[in-house]
């Protein structure tokens, strides 16, 4: 199995002392579930964890009634509940209890936020278990939204820490899958989708029916009050066909049926953000005001879901100069993306002609990167009038005859802001 670098700070913090709720959140289809599941066989014995998938369990359910003046009960089925959460975390106290179990036992929730008032019941078990000091690690899964909306920086603030699952990067799914750059740029990182690749149609057709539909339908639109379903997932596609490009609001708005407001627009877009399939980004300003007031730039935060609604086959999307630019600008949005999040911030800049693909910050320190598709292509026009202006710490040119995108795309934070 391929280890994912974040998947050695979950084992980590398995082997410390009990101290606070472990979530790992993320997209559809990164991973998480295996991950821990994987984790969990390789690290520890049968007796030491309980693995719960809630969006999979249904549970007996008696209930009694009286037919004929005879009364009998029946064995009905119904989905996990919080009163089925806390039978299920009772158990798991007493294997916790077990002198014996000398590393305490772990109870794993996975797609915890399907349990209506899940957080309120998670927040008393937890911490009575804390007064108590009771060795039981809990783990908590599930798509990013929901964990982050509905719960946890509400109910459980301060109990929990995050691990962040985010979209596989070039340099994972080259290691785990032997895809090359252009294969990768095409196909995206779900790892899922990975073994089809041979089988472009059957591709494409997965990652629509398998990670589009679900992450719309399900984490999106039967978690979160949304008022126009059908404009939201008309944005979801707007955006991917402009991924790498600006559009405003107003522009949106005149591309998109019954589109609303622009405060309708946006707060969709922060909604999609949310679920891993897509941002926003902001153009670069030095007040915070004129920030929020840009227009956004759109960029898909895994290629495969531009590709797979564009329509385009690997063969013709290489062949289509203007797309696979656009597709390999999205792939460098993506990367820093995933791999900044938290703690970097992601801008574009334009200024009349003169523009900058991408502006990261991360607290003082500041980085123009610019992108170029073609080989030959290295022009600093926009990367020189940036630098002139504000003054960052440094200026990237990304492909052309600036860092090969191979490499960029195999680099972190510390890479880019020049950490040791």
């Amino acid at each position: 199995m391929y280890i994912r670098e974040h998947a050695q700070t979950l084992i980590a913090r398995l082997d410390e002392p009990v101290s606070r709720l472990i979530v790992v959140a993320g997209p559809r289809q990164t991973g998480k579930t295996t991950l821990v599941r994987k984790i969990l066989q390789r690290e520890r014995s049968p007796a030491e964890y309980s693995y719960l998938a809630l969006d999979e369990l249904t549970v007996p359910s008696p209930y009694t009634s009286m037919t004929d003046q005879v009364t009998y009960t029946v064995a009905g089925i119904r989905k996990p509940d919080i009163e089925w959460i806390t039978m299920q975390w009772g158990k798991a106290r007493k294997a916790a209890d077990n002198p014996e179990l000398e590393r305490g036992f772990i109870l794993v929730l996975d797609e915890i936020q399907k349990i209506p008032q899940w957080s309120e019941v998670v927040k008393g078990l937890w911490d009575a278990d804390r007064a108590l000091n009771r060795p039981l690690h809990v783990v908590l899964l599930g798509s990013a939204p929901l964990l982050m909306q509905q719960g946890l920086t509400e109910s459980l603030a301060g109990r929990f820490e995050l691990i962040r699952n985010t979209h596989w990067s070039f340099l994972e799914m080259s290691e785990a899958f032997n895809l090359d750059l252009p294969g990768y740029l095409y196909f995206g990182g779900y790892p899922g989708a990975a073994e089809y690749v041979t089988e472009q149609s059957r591709w494409a057709d997965y990652v629509r029916s398998s990670l589009i539909e679900p992450n719309i339908e399900k984490d999106i639109l039967m978690m979160t009050r949304v008022d126009k379903p059908a404009l939201l997932k008309q944005l979801f596609e707007l955006a991917c066909h402009y991924s790498g490009r600006e559009l405003s609001l107003n522009k949106m708005k005149g591309r998109l049926d019954n589109a609303g407001n622009e405060t309708t627009l946006a707060g969709y877009i922060n909604l999609l953000t949310n679920a891993g399939l897509l941002t926003g980004l902001q153009k670069f300003a030095n007040q915070q005001h004129r920030r929020r007031a840009s227009p956004p730039k759109l960029n898909v935060l895994n290629t495969a879901l531009m590709t797979a609604m564009s329509g385009y086959t690997y063969e013709q999307a290489r062949a289509d100069r203007t797309f696979w630019g656009h597709l390999v600008e999205s792939a460098v949005g993506a990367h820093l993306y995933n791999r900044g999040i938290p703690d970097v911030r992601l801008y574009y800049w334009r200024d009349g002609n003169n523009e900058v693909d991408f502006i990261i910050e991360k607290g003082s320190m500041r980085v123009a990167i610019e992108v170029k598709s073609a080989t030959g292509d290295g022009s600093r026009r926009g990367l020189e009038k940036f630098n002139e202006r504000f003054k960052p710490q440094r200026t990237i040119l990304v492909g052309g005859q600036g860092e090969p995108l191979e490499l960029f795309l195999s680099s972190g934070p510390d890479d880019w802001f020049g950490e040791q």
